[in-house]
């Protein structure tokens, strides 16, 4: 599954055309490499998204095409939600 529509199927950012622009401005990596849009997201990868401050990494545990809201956050496994620090 392309990465941005599993950003989006999960909940991880609500609109597709949003988690494309965040792929788009090298803000996404999975696996530690920074990715495009059009990147391909399997079952064991580790994303990382980092929004403004925010950094969230989870680990992908399905990949699915569809899913109810209420069951979006069974799809990853969050590994860590920090913010960035000034160095």
């Amino acid at each position: 599954m392309r990465i941005d529509k599993y950003l989006k199927v999960s909940r991880l950012i609500k609109r597709r055309t949003v988690a494309k622009d965040v792929c788009v401005g090298e803000k996404i990596a999975i696996n530690g490499r920074t990715v495009k849009p059009s990147a391909e997201v399997k079952v064991g990868d580790r994303v990382t998204l980092e929004m403004g401050k925010h950094i969230l990494e989870v680990q992908v545990l399905a990949t699915p095409n569809s899913v109810r809201a209420n069951e979006a956050q069974t799809l990853y496994e969050l590994i860590r939600d920090d913010l960035k620090t000034e160095s």
